[in-house]
């Protein structure tokens, strides 16, 4: 049985009939941009996220990089970072000029320690960044605490966690604001790249509305230095769409990630994912770690299990900040995650059966690599 790591084919089959009337009621109407669809899924999925606005935007990079021109923050200004998160993350920082301050992650979770931000704090600090990484909430509180202390504002990366709960409330909407990402493989999945803020704060939702179009609210009367940085028509549609069904495929995703954990406990060497008590995770990712993790998914993949690193190189040790001076052995959890992390296959449409399947051959790879 060959299981490939994702599969974005059966999303669109499973709903093929609402999406292929969303196709053509988009092409039929004539209007691709700015439209009906994407007021009609930004209202959705603002009351979705518990929050007053959602401003669609290109892209779940130019989401985070809009917010923190919309504040103001630029050159001089710091903004707190997780030093394990995909360098997206970083790259909105950097892009609106400032600098990403990074903070190791609590090792059970992954996610960024709260305990460890207040040191990270300087009279330059302006926001921190809080990642709900893989799907599983980040401990808001805290951190949203340390922020009112300090007067920052903070800004949520629900890139990987549409849906997820802390503490019964939605991400999204836990934060000053976040930036939501709906690339194709995540739990709310356009088919092309497309992504949104959510916020309570309506001076900034007016501030992100402009700079989305080129800086303007008014054709051809730009009132600021803005961007190209549009949802369009049709994955606005799609988008809709799967909205109706996230929760659900949320569902399925929580029993399959029940189901690995039951099945793969008391694979040698093998550590499995752990969940606070007041978080209610999507499971947007299932990731183990093991010491030979290299190994075990050369393995894998020789047994038709397809596997992903999330991710192999931390964003402190890329090329991308090779001029920061951020040498190796300078965030030790965020390079210890990265070299013996590994994503396991989950996801809506996979079946029981399948990860039945899953958890045998990594309990079988696991035991020969002992």
């Amino acid at each position: 049985m060959k299981i490939p790591f994702l599969e974005l084919k059966p999303t669109y089959l499973e709903l093929r009939e609402e999406m292929d009337a969303a196709y053509y009621r988009v092409m039929d109407s004539g209007w691709y941009l700015l439209g009906k669809e994407q007021e009609t899924f930004e209202a959705a999925y603002a009351a979705y996220c518990g929050v007053k606005h959602c401003v669609g935007v290109a892209n779940g990079l130019d989401a985070l990089h809009l917010i923190l021109r919309a504040y103001e923050i630029g050159e001089g200004d710091e903004v707190i970072v997780p030093s394990n998160t995909y360098i997206a993350t970083w790259l909105a920082v950097s892009y609106a000029g400032a600098t990403p301050v990074p903070v190791e992650p609590d090792p059970r979770t992954f996610n960024i320690d709260p305990a460890r931000i207040a040191s990270a704090i300087t009279p330059r600090t302006k926001a921190i960044m809080p990642v709900h990484l893989y799907g599983q909430p980040a401990d808001m509180d805290p951190i949203m605490a340390l922020a009112a202390k300090h007067g920052l504002k903070v800004i949520e990366d629900n890139a990987q966690a549409q849906g997820a709960r802390y503490k019964g409330r939605r991400t999204g909407g836990l934060g000053d604001s976040a930036g939501n990402s709906f690339y194709p493989g995540k739990n709310l999945g356009a088919f092309s790249d497309a992504g949104a803020v959510t916020t309570n704060d309506d001076k900034l939702a007016d501030s992100v509305r402009m700079l989305r179009n080129y800086g303007s609210k008014k054709k051809y009367y730009n009132e600021v230095r803005g961007y190209n940085s549009r949802m369009d028509e049709l994955q606005a549609a799609f988008l809709n769409v799967k909205l109706a069904k996230l929760d659900e495929w949320n569902e399925r995703r929580k029993k399959l990630a029940h189901q690995l954990a039951e099945d793969l406990k008391g694979a040698p060497g093998l550590q499995l994912p752990a969940v606070s008590d007041w978080a209610d995770p999507v499971w947007h990712l299932f990731v183990v770690r093991h010491a030979r993790r290299d190994l075990l998914q050369e393995k894998l993949n020789g047994a038709g299990i397809g596997t992903l690193i999330h991710y192999p190189v931390p964003p402190h040790l890329s090329g991308a900040y090779a001029d920061a001076g951020m040498r190796k052995g300078a965030f030790p959890l965020a390079e210890s995650l990265a070299a013996s992390v590994l994503s396991l296959p989950i996801g809506p449409q996979l079946t029981p059966e399948q990860a039945t399947h899953v958890a045998r051959e990594t309990i079988h790879a696991c035991k020969a690599i002992e």
